[in-house]
């Protein structure tokens, strides 16, 4: 049997610390703060970003480095037979484009999951692939499975404020200033590779109650019911955990059974959002 490794990035929520205990290899993204570039959890951390953000400084994306990438997986191959790459989704970065350029030359030992999942789906993705190298899989198999499996899975943010839409161009400043006077607040979807409106909310409560409706419906209609053994339910939220954590409590009373996960958002999604954003997801069990 091929010994595999498992890769992904830091858009998954998955620590260095927590990979070393899981076993997956975790490629920190990079982020440039006033021309200098940060890695996520190397030497950005989540409430040093939030701090950042907070001052006012330009925070920008970016996609790991060619060398980066490389570098990774050759170190790995001294190890390991062949390698699953599970980057974010291809329509929210660039980075699973160039992955897949770049595997062209290792002859099919690196295989570039292009599933589209991001943040919470993104770990259960990578957690999934683990499962199925321990069943036998080699990383075609894995990434033909994962591909196939791509739409099992919803997310749906709530965000608390409109000003980082504002400010990265996604809506237009009367729009942005539209929601903040009638205190709106959007609930955005994550489903394949857009980030998408999906309702509006005029109060928190409200909000979270779309959210659950949703993700129920999604369970119900799309992933063949809202059965503990057949979803994975998932919390995500950007520098409020408090309230992520009240929100955990609502989900369980509303899905009695269910284990539910909880995990910062990507700093790659908090970057457009800002901080006070909640999310709920959910993924179907392979």
């Amino acid at each position: 049997m091929a010994k595999i490794a498992i890769v992904t990035d830091s858009n998954s929520g998955i620590t260095q610390q927590q990979a070393k205990d899981l076993g997956i290899h975790v490629l920190p993204m990079p982020f440039m703060i006033k021309e200098e570039t940060y890695f996520e959890d190397i030497n950005l951390t989540q409430e040093e970003f939030y701090v950042r953000l907070a001052n006012g400084d330009d925070v920008v994306t970016s996609q790991p480095s060619p060398e980066s990438v490389l570098d990774l997986w050759d170190g790995l191959l001294k190890e390991y037979d062949e390698i699953v790459h599970i980057p974010m989704s291809s329509g929210l970065s660039g980075s699973c484009q160039s992955a897949i350029m770049l595997a062209q030359d290792y002859d099919g030992k690196v295989q570039v999951v292009n599933n589209q999942r991001i943040s919470v789906t993104q770990r259960q993705s990578a957690l999934d692939a683990l499962q199925l190298a321990g069943r036998g899989m080699d990383a075609l198999q894995i990434k033909e499975f994962l591909e196939g499996d791509k739409f099992n899975s919803s997310i749906y943010i709530m965000l608390d404020t409109l000003y980082y839409l504002k400010k990265g161009g996604r809506i237009t400043p009367a729009a942005a200033a539209l929601g903040t006077l009638l205190r709106l607040k959007p609930v955005l979807q994550i489903q394949g590779d857009k980030l998408d409106a999906f309702a509006k909310a005029r109060t928190t409560n409200q909000g979270k109650s779309i959210m659950i409706n949703a993700i129920r419906n999604d369970m119900n209609n799309r992933f063949g019911g809202a059965d503990k053994d057949n979803i994975w339910l998932q919390v995500a939220y950007t520098y409020n955990k408090e309230a992520a954590l009240a929100l955990k409590a609502e989900l369980a009373e509303e899905f009695p059974g269910f284990d539910i996960h909880m995990d910062p958002l990507s700093l790659s999604i908090a970057c457009h959002i800002g901080p006070g954003s909640l999310a709920v997801a959910c993924t179907k069990k392979i």
